[in-house]
């Protein structure tokens, strides 16, 4: 009775599967392998931001603290649309911190001092990191043709390559 109680719930959930997308399994599997990452990163740099918005100081305090505000609320913003994205299309996302800490390739900053100039640079390299983590996921979901998640990140690339070019603009006058 157990077992077959089982094998119900597990055609049941191969059926609710199947009918999410028209995308092979194959192409779940590795996108949402792909979303994954990309989204723990998305929460690495969002803290990252916001901890540098909140002991950012110096002379252009006001002006830093603001961009960077900006910055972290766009950032965050990409964080449920990635989530969406890879239960959308049947595969799972991240659970736990810990989920985001085994997934993230961009590395905390844990310092309790930084000049503004490093803050911005270590933001500029993190982005730029960022920018090349989204076109490989787009690339992987161009070869499995999802439309949708590729016109996602085109946005998301232009929007992160927008902070980088913001972050190199003030660089190179500090």
């Amino acid at each position: 009775m157990a077992k077959s109680a089982t094998n119900q719930l597990a055609r049941r959930d191969n059926t609710v599967s199947m009918a999410i997308t028209d995308l092979s399994h194959d192409a779940v599997t590795e996108i949402s392998n792909s979303l994954r990452p990309l989204l723990a990163d998305v929460f690495a740099l969002y803290l990252k931001t916001k901890n540098f918005h909140w002991h950012m100081s110096g002379r252009h305090f006001r002006d830093y603290h603001l961009l960077l505000d900006e910055h972290a609320d766009q950032i965050f913003a990409m964080s449920d649309d990635i989530a969406e994205r890879a239960r959308k299309i049947g595969g799972t996302t991240l659970r736990s911190i810990s989920d985001v800490a085994s997934h993230q390739r961009l590395k905390d900053n844990n310092e309790e001092t930084l000049t503004a100039e490093e803050m911005l640079a270590e933001l500029r390299a993190d982005n730029l990191h960022f920018t090349k983590s989204l076109r490989e996921t787009h690339a992987l979901c161009d070869e499995h043709d999802d439309i949708a998640t590729t016109s996602l990140i085109e946005v998301w690339i232009d929007q992160t390559e927008r902070r980088t070019w913001f972050l190199s603009q003030i660089l190179t006058e500090i």
